[in-house]
C-alpha cells in the first residue's frame, strides 16, 4: 500500500468493535493501519497460529458479520474481501507487534495500544459516574418514597367517609 493513514486515535477508535463481549479490532482495518494487505497480515498471523490463541484472535461468524456490517460504517460484506474476517483482542494486537515488524508497524501498534488504554480509562470514568448516579437515585428514592407514601396516606384520607360531629351542622347554600 503506497498511502499510509495518518495515525490518530480517533481513526483507531473507529475501528473498534465490540463482539463476543470483548472490543476486538478486525484484520482488514489493522492491515490498513498497519499499510499493508489483508491477505499478507492473516498470512502472517497463520504462519504464527500458535501466538494467537481464541482469546487473542478469533474468525468472525457470518452472523457477526451480519451484525458488523448492519451496525457499523462497513458498506457490505464484500468490504471483507470474501473471506471470514480475524477479529483481534487488544491481546492479539499487541502480539501482531511480535509479527509485524517494521518500524512503521511497531508506531501504528504503540498508538493502538495507546487508544485501547484510554478507552478502558473512559469506561471506568463513565462506570464511576453511572455508580454515583445510583447511588445519588437510591439516596433520593428514599426520601421521595417517604414524600409519596404520605401523600397516599392523604389521598387515603379523603376517601373515606368524613365524620360528622354531634352538635354540628353544615350550613345550608341558598
Amino acid at each position: 500500500m503506497d498511502h499510509l493513514p495518518i495515525l490518530k486515535e480517533e481513526n483507531i477508535i473507529d475501528h473498534i468493535y465490540h463482539i463476543r463481549g470483548v472490543r476486538v479490532m478486525l484484520d482488514v482495518d489493522l492491515a490498513t493501519l498497519y499499510g499493508v494487505e489483508t491477505r499478507v497480515l492473516k498470512q502472517s498471523v497463520r504462519r504464527n497460529d500458535k501466538r494467537f490463541p481464541e482469546d487473542f484472535m478469533f474468525k468472525l461468524t457470518d452472523k457477526e458479520i451480519d451484525f458488523v456490517v448492519s451496525q457499523n460504517v462497513i458498506p457490505s460484506k464484500g468490504y471483507f474481501g470474501g473471506a471470514k474476517p480475524f477479529a483481534f483482542t487488544e491481546q492479539g494486537v499487541a502480539m501482531l507487534a511480535g509479527i509485524l515488524n517494521s518500524d512503521y508497524a511497531i508506531q501504528v501498534n504503540i498508538t493502538i495500544m495507546r487508544t485501547f488504554v484510554q478507552m478502558r480509562a473512559l469506561m471506568l470514568t463513565y462506570k464511576d459516574l453511572a455508580d454515583k448516579i445510583d447511588k445519588l437515585e437510591e439516596n433520593y428514592d428514599k426520601k421521595f418514597a417517604v414524600v409519596f407514601n404520605a401523600l397516599k396516606q392523604l389521598i387515603n384520607k379523603e376517601k373515606e367517609p368524613r365524620k360528622v360531629i354531634e352538635g354540628y351542622q353544615k350550613k345550608k347554600k341558598n
